[in-house]
């Protein structure tokens, strides 16, 4: 595993402490840097991909008062709900637009709300604190719950679907490529031997049994099983492979994408797309140089990622493994 993805797990674990403060008060992760690195002013028009519970989605209002405006998206109903009643002043005023849709259709989401050429864009990714607080929700192994782990609940395939039917050797990959867990073999085999599985309680209770208890690891036995599950229901890395040249397309010269990712793989793609957008040369073993030259299309602002420091992360234990990541389009 990762010193990034036990980073995370650590962090997830933390949250049993946290998670009824967090119904009633969402803490957005590195709010502070986020907003200074976006760079916004009065009437600029962003676009939060990830409004979950709104914290930074507050800050950006704040930030482009008085006219500056908001597209806000999120997959899960709830989270549009509460944005819903959060920020109603602002929608009726105009200056905010609140749509259920996941961020992998933003190009889209954005143009037929007139948000294209935007000063700024924001994805936070991840799992939210409201997500994890609902046991029925099904998304930790802290509280028991059915097996589900939907960011949006009317998509078809839960995690029920993929521990009960899936065949073991894919089960195994999914937890092994998703999770970075070395156990992954012996996990999907016990799995399968015990089908069916209807609570988290249960796969949890599992997944500890098949390694042989905790002996002494600092985060539960199932974390990573757990994230592995949530990644491959959500299709995560993929949508943000998606989203990622869609918000190029969207930002105007001059604009930023922040990206707050939570764990090694959804930072090694941003990373990597950050890089090859910056590069002004493009690799190619069958051309007589080695490569074709290119204009690059972003300039990368932060070199390296920035985290949360010390403080945020005693009062918010979730921002511990939070990476952000800034570009800028230059062209």
């Amino acid at each position: 595993m990762t010193n990034d993805s036990l980073q995370d797990a650590q962090a997830h674990s933390h949250q049993a402490t946290e998670q009824q403060a967090a119904v009633t008060e969402h803490i957005p992760v590195l709010a502070d840097e986020t907003l200074l690195g976006l760079r916004l002013r009065s009437g600029d028009w962003a676009i939060d991909g990830t409004l979950g519970g709104g914290g930074h989605a507050a800050r950006i209002l704040r930030q482009s008062e008085p006219d500056g405006r908001l597209l806000g998206l999120d997959a899960d109903p709830a989270a549009i709900e509460r944005a819903t009643h959060r920020f109603a002043a602002e929608i009726a005023d105009g200056r905010m637009v609140v749509v259920h849709a996941n961020f992998a259709e933003v190009e889209t989401v954005a143009q037929q709300h007139g948000f294209a050429g935007v000063h700024a864009i924001l994805l936070d990714l991840g799992v939210s604190s409201f997500q994890l607080a609902e046991a029925e929700r099904g998304f930790s192994w802290q509280a028991d719950g059915p097996l589900d782990m939907r960011m949006n609940p009317d998509q078809e395939i839960s995690a029920w679907d993929i521990v009960n039917t899936w065949p073991e050797r894919d089960l195994a990959d999914l937890i092994y490529e998703y999770g970075e867990e070395r156990h992954s073999r012996r996990i999907a085999r016990a799995i399968v031997a015990r089908r069916p599985i209807e609570r988290t309680g249960q796969l949890a209770e599992l997944v500890e049994s098949a390694q042989g208890g905790r002996r002494g690891q600092r985060i539960h036995p199932a974390t990573r099983t757990f994230q592995a599950l949530r990644i491959g229901v959500n299709q995560e890395l993929s949508k943000l492979e998606q989203v990622l040249p869609q918000c190029l397309r969207l930002l105007r010269p001059g604009g930023r994408l922040a990206v707050i990712s939570f764990h090694s793989l959804e930072d090694r793609i941003v990373k990597r797309w950050m890089q090859q957008e910056a590069a002004d040369f493009t690799p190619d073993p069958t051309h007589p140089m080695g490569g074709i030259s290119k204009t690059p299309s972003v300039a990368i602002i932060t070199r390296k990622p920035i985290t949360a420091a010390d403080a945020e992360i005693q009062h918010n234990p979730r921002s511990r493994s939070a990476k952000l990541r800034i570009a800028e389009r230059i062209q």
